[in-house]
Order: structure tokens, then sequence, then C-alpha cells
């Protein structure tokens, strides 16, 4: 009997859980089914470029792991574009890494990152420095000890209700 699979920690949710050839209907396309884990071995591996030690360390799996995961979710990414297959994101032994949310003062998008991977150089969208950090239930900027943004001191604070 084979050992069971160690969850794999994933820190992004997508918004898009569906993708297909244009002009397709759904029901006439072949479906190849991606793991959550997978997505985020591309995430990690493709579009934050990290080496797979890294990643795998990010992913709590060894780099061996790592490896597999990524090369399976290239074959099944490649298989639905070449083939022309609808590519469903589903599944997997997964767990939720927390994240911290931010929120761009210029361009109003939200983002989330891992705790534990530093703060953002700028907003992905328009990568403007003027953002901030939302926190559950406040929507507002996070206050840290009073003493302004981030903790630095001598700098204004801004609260939901305007300067104080």
């Amino acid at each position: 009997m084979p050992r069971p699979k160690r969850h794999r920690c994933v820190a992004v949710s997508p918004d898009c859980v569906l993708f297909k050839p244009a002009g397709v209907p759904c029901r006439a396309l072949e479906a190849v089914r991606l793991g959550f884990d997978e997505l985020e071995a591309l995430r990690l591996a493709d579009l934050e470029g990290l080496y797979h030690e890294r990643a795998a360390a990010r992913m709590r799996v060894s780099r061996q792991t790592f490896g597999r995961i990524v090369e399976s979710a290239r074959r099944k990414v490649c298989e639905a574009l070449v083939q022309g297959k609808s590519l469903k994101i589903e599944g997997g032994a997964i767990q939720m890494i927390d994240q911290r949310r931010f929120l761009c003062s210029e361009c109003g998008n939200e983002w989330r990152v891992p705790f534990g991977s530093g703060r953002p150089h700028g907003c992905p969208a328009c990568r403007s420095g003027d953002f901030h950090r939302v926190v559950a239930g406040r929507g507002g900027p996070v206050q840290a000890a009073g003493r302004g943004w981030h903790g630095r001191p001598g700098r204004q604070v801004r609260t939901r209700g305007g300067s104080r």
C-alpha cells in the first residue's frame, strides 16, 4: 500500500480555474486536470523564477518532489495548448498558506503575498510604491504601534477617519 501524499503548501488561489480554446464550447473539449499544487509549482519556478530548492522549501516538499510536480504540470499545460484541450485547475492534497493582503493607492489593485516572503517592492499591476497592507475586517492600512507606517518613526499615520 502506497504512503499517503503529504499536503503541499500553496500560497495563491487562482481567480480563473478553467482555460479553453476560443470559439469552442467546453462540452466539446477534452479536459486536462491541473492540480493546485502543480499550478503553485509553475508559479514559483516559472513566474517567480525560483530555483527548485528554494521553491520546494516554500511548498514544504523535497527538491525531488518539486521537480516531479513541475515536470508533470509543464507536460499537462503543453498538452492542453498543443492538442487544443481545456485546462481545469482543481484538486490536490494542498494546504493554503496564510497570506497578507495589499492595496495599491494608485490603481486600486489588491493582491496577496504569503507570510515570510518579504514586503513587495511595488504594485504588480502599475509598479507604484504607494500601497498599504489591508487587515481583514478593517479595510484600512495596518498601524504599527502608533509609530507610523510599518513602525517607522516620524511619519504620519492615516486611520480610517483621516489623519491623526
